[in-house]
């Protein structure tokens, strides 16, 4: 027997619904076959980590799914919402209200401090976090007005976790964020990742190549060749201060 409250608690938290979703670019006469038939779902409050080879069509899905890129077929909502019939206004204010980027590298401004990188989001957004308690989530509260080439790397990188939080989206998408660090600024990154998904509830995606990594996510997320090739879930997840590379 199917328990109906169980199942409505689970729609009710559903993001990303993603359906035999394909993407293909074309390369002169060559098409690459990017996503192959992809299915997935990510819930609120939930931490899945992607992971897969170069060219295995990580990247390409993230991207989908913050809609900044379109799918050549197939369906992706968010929040019931279908993001594949929206156009590129909606998906402009989509990116903008809904989603926070984390990329490797990390885009901040020279000219400005940390406190004015994260300020720079909370002007356009629509319930801006205070940029002083997005830095301070993140472990910054004492750098605060350091210049982005006073800052480490990993200091760098969560400025810009503070400058993705700081809009209160409701998902982090995150792609390859501790790729251009060694492991102990990597771990520091992490955790800030992982407490923004815990004390916010932010549903949260992370790439990497890491496998260590998948063992602080709820689910694991396998890809290969386009394709899904396996969903893993975590009975336990590790906190990053348990993970080493």
């Amino acid at each position: 027997m199917i328990d109906q409250n169980k199942e409505s608690n689970n729609q009710d938290n559903l993001v990303f619904e993603v359906r035999d979703l394909a993407k293909i670019y074309k390369m002169g006469e060559v098409e690459v076959h990017a996503l192959r038939g992809a299915n997935l779902e990510l819930f609120s409050k939930e931490l899945i980590v992607l992971l897969g080879p170069s060219g295995s069509g990580k990247s390409t899905l993230l991207n989908i799914l913050g809609g900044l890129d379109t799918a050549t077929s197939g369906f992706v909502s968010y929040r019931g919402r279908n993001l594949t019939a929206a156009t590129e206004t909606e998906l402009t204010e989509y990116r903008r209200f809904h989603v926070g980027f984390v990329f490797q590298f990390y885009n901040l401004i020279p000219s400005l401090t940390a406190l004015e990188n994260v300020a720079v989001v909370t002007e356009i957004a629509r319930d801006p976090m205070k940029p002083e308690d997005a830095l301070a989530l993140v472990g910054l509260t004492e750098r605060l007005d350091h210049f982005p080439a006073q800052l480490s790397g990993g200091e760098q990188q969560r400025v810009a976790i503070a400058r993705a939080i700081s809009k209160n989206p409701e998902v982090m998408l995150c792609d390859e964020p501790t790729g251009a660090l060694d492991s102990q600024t990597g771990v520091v990154v992490l955790e800030a990742l992982e407490r923004v998904n815990r004390e916010l509830g932010t549903a949260t995606a992370i790439i990497t190549h890491n496998v260590d990594i998948a063992a602080m996510a709820d689910r694991v997320i396998h890809l290969s060749n386009g394709r899904i090739s396996e969903v893993a879930v975590n009975k336990v997840r590790k906190s990053p201060s348990e993970i080493q590379w």
